[in-house]
Parts: C-alpha cells; structure tokens; sequence
C-alpha cells in the first residue's frame, strides 16, 4: 500500500459513523426499527457533504437487441398443474356466541409521553449516546491530523517508513470500528433491557392495560391511530400512563459501560431467555433457548408504535 492509496481510503469519520449504526443480533428492530434500536448514536459529521453520486452510463439497446427482446418480456400463460382432490371440512356444531364487543382506545404515543420512566430513558441513555457522538468526532480529528501529518513528511520518509505508518493507521481505524461499535451496541442494548419493562409492564395478561380495561368492562382494546372515530370515555390513554407511573415511576438501567450480555450471563437477575422459555411452557424447559422465526412472540405493541 502506498500513501496514494491510503489517501484514497474511505475517512475513518465515515467509517466510524457508520459503525456505529451496525444493528446486534439482540436488537429488534427493533429494532428494528426500528427504531428496533431507539438510542443509535448520532453521525459524526452531520453537517458533512454528501458524497458526490457516481454517474454511469448506460449503453442503448441496438434496435436488434431490442425486437429480440421483446417476446420475452411478454407474460406467459400461467402453466396448467395437477389438481388433487381435498376432503370437504366436516360440519361444525354452532357455540355459544362471543360477548358482544366493549371497545376501548389507547394511544401508545401519549402513554410514553406522560411516562417518567420514558423520560428517564430518554434522558440517561441520550446522554451516553451523545458522549459517544463526541468521543467518535475526537478520534475522526486525530486520525485525519495523522494521515495529514503523513502526507506532509511523506517526502523525508523512506518507503518502509511510509508503509509502516499507513498500516498503523489503517489498525488504528480497524480498532476504532471494533471499539465505537461495542459502545453503540452497548447502549443500543440498555435501551432495549430498559424498555422492555415498560412493555412488561403494560402488556401482560396481568398488567395495567389489561387492569384499566377491566376497571370499565371493556374486553377490545384498539390502538387509537386504527380508530377513526371514538368518544371521550372509551380513550384509557391518561388513565394508563397515570397507573404506570404510580406502578413503574423508575426502570433499571445497566450502568455505563456495562455489557448487558455480560450482565445477564452473571446470574445475577432473570433474562429474556428464560422469558421464552416460560412463554413455551413447560415442554421448553431444558430446551435450547434458540427461537424459529415461527415461534417468535409478536412483536411488543410499543415498539411497533415507536
């Protein structure tokens, strides 16, 4: 490698920044989307141009090419397969009918608006993230003060010398990808061990929606952005978000910087695997704790709303 070529090189800043999107096999997406990961520490560089697009060419079909073409591009008829006879569903004996439907709404949204517990998130967890943020803007100067200190002494340096320091530099920003990558992972995951008990806390079959609903007889409980019309006493929202911060004011979150992977093969407080397994029954028990994407639980209601 040569110092041309290490100039040429994608700038750690980038580099840097992007790792620090890299999604964990423990995050949904959320996280997914999602937002799946709610706390993803913020560019390096915002403000930074984009990179210029790279314009290609693309050569014009001869007019040849083109009639031979065109048969293709037609939709063939669908082929004719053989139709094995199924069996007709037997009679089924009519039941007793549902009780009829007591419809409340919640907005998800607002609960988490009205929540301290979210608010603590938000505040301790968005400070980690913009520590980061820093920490990786630091390192993005002094790794470019290097490559430029390199290429203004690159005349009084040998060729050996030259190599030796591109390559210290190409290791100094393949540890900095490793390590800014654990950190954001290491948040991302706090974030979601903290989150979760909120979900907990509101989903379960025990919990306080299912307590709030119960308190006024309602046995359908929709989201409020599915609802185009309701009236004021079928909304729970407010009555939700109060119970649980009377429930649930305060969440644990690991301290910074500790791994919660770590902290859940200490021993030292239940995990989402054995969550699973409880959800399977007892037929899990002892089983491996890997998870199909068939048997997967569904995915929380809050996190599809955030």
């Amino acid at each position: 490698m040569t110092l041309n070529s290490l100039m040429r090189t994608v700038s750690v800043g980038a580099l840097l920044a992007a790792s620090l999107f890299v999604s964990t096999p423990g995050a949904h997406a959320q996280a997914a989307g999602g937002n799946g990961g709610w706390f993803v520490p913020k560019a390096a560089h915002p403000d930074a141009p984009p990179p210029r697009p790279v314009q290609r060419r693309v050569p014009e079909a001869a007019p040849e090419e083109e009639e031979e073409a065109a048969p293709s591009d037609q939709q063939q008829a669908p082929p004719v397969l053989p139709l094995p006879p199924i069996p007709a569903p037997p009679s089924i004996a009519k039941g007793a009918p549902p009780p009829a439907a007591i419809i409340g709404v919640i907005n998800v949204q607002a609960v988490m608006q009205i929540s301290s517990a979210w608010q603590e998130i938000q505040q301790v967890l968005g400070a980690r993230r913009d520590r980061l943020a820093q920490a990786v803007q630091r390192e993005e100067a002094a790794w470019r003060g290097e490559q430029q200190k390199l290429q203004a002494q690159a005349r009084t340096l040998t060729s050996d010398q030259i190599q030796l320091r591109e390559r210290h530099l190409q290791e100094r920003r393949a540890k900095d990808q490793h390590d800014f990558g654990g950190q954001a992972r290491i948040i991302q995951e706090a974030a979601q061990v903290a989150m979760h008990q909120i979900e907990r806390e509101l989903e379960e079959p025990n919990g306080i929606i299912a307590a709030v609903a119960a308190a006024h007889n309602m046995n359908l409980i929709l989201h409020a952005e599915q609802v185009v019309l309701h009236v004021g006493g079928q909304d729970i929202t407010e009555e939700v978000g109060a119970q649980l911060n009377k429930t649930l004011p305060h969440v644990f979150i690991p301290d910074d910087g500790v791994d919660p992977e770590q902290l859940a093969r200490s021993g030292k407080m239940p995990t989402t695997a054995d969550e699973q397994r409880q959800a399977q029954g007892p037929q899990a028990q002892g089983a491996p704790t890997q998870q199909s994407s068939a048997s997967a639980p569904s995915e929380s209601v809050l996190r599809q709303h955030h």
